[in-house]
This record gives structure tokens, sequence and C-alpha cells, in this order.
């Protein structure tokens, strides 16, 4: 059962990318403090901070809408990682470490969206079956 956001694994799995991403942008050039290490530092913290607000929230539909921000928050990262990627602040193993993560994240979130709006979309069904009998 769950009881809080801490015990939801999509949030579990952004806060060990995280700690990760942290890791890698602590070898990326100094001049990029301010610039590129500061974006990507926000970007994946926003993802699960968006989880923990979202599960916190009083309703289904606030929950969405802050999973929704999470999602957008991987593709900022996703991107300024491509970023790093090219400019050669991160190597291609890291890369695709963190790509695949990523990717798991996103789908996590997605069947977690397609989960809670459902039942939604499961009773407008039913309304609309039961008049057209």
């Amino acid at each position: 059962m769950i009881k809080s956001y801490k015990d939801l694994f999509v949030w579990q799995k952004a806060i060990d990318l995280v700690i990760e991403i942290y890791r890698l942008t602590s070898y990326f050039p100094k001049t990029e403090t301010y610039g590129l290490i500061s974006q990507i530092r926000r970007a994946v913290v926003s993802i699960p901070s968006n989880i923990a607000e979202g599960r916190s929230r009083s309703t289904r539909k606030d929950f969405v809408q802050f999973l929704r921000i999470a999602g957008g928050s991987v593709a900022e990262l996703e991107t300024q990682l491509n970023i790093a990627n090219k400019l050669s602040f991160v190597g291609l193993i890291d890369y695709n470490k963190a790509s695949d993560e990523l990717n798991k994240i996103m789908r996590m979130l997605n069947a977690m969206i397609t989960k809670l709006i459902a039942p939604k979309a499961d009773s407008q069904k039913l309304e609309a079956g039961s008049s057209s009998r």
C-alpha cells in the first residue's frame, strides 16, 4: 500500500537519477557552473519534486498534472544531456546510461498517468453506453 510519495517506485528511481546526474555534472568544466550544470541539475531535481508535490495534492487531476510536469522535466533533461554529450562534457557510456534511466522514468510516468485517467474515461464510456440503451 502506498502511504507516501516515497513509496512510489518512480519517485525512488528519480531520486537515484538525481544522485547520478549530480555525480556526472561534477566533471563538467567549471565554466558551465552557472550554465549547463545549473540547468541540468534544476531539471533533474524537478522530476522527483513534481512527483512528490503531485502525490501530496488532494485530487487525482492535480496528481496527473504534476506527473505531466515531471515528464516535461524528463524531456528537458534529455535535451540538456544531449547537448552536454555533443559538447563532449559527458562520455557516451554515461550518456547512454542516463538516457536509459530517463526513458524508464518516462515510461513509468506515462503508465501512471494512463492508470490515473483511465477510471474517468471508463466511467464516461459507461455513462455513454447506458444512455444509448
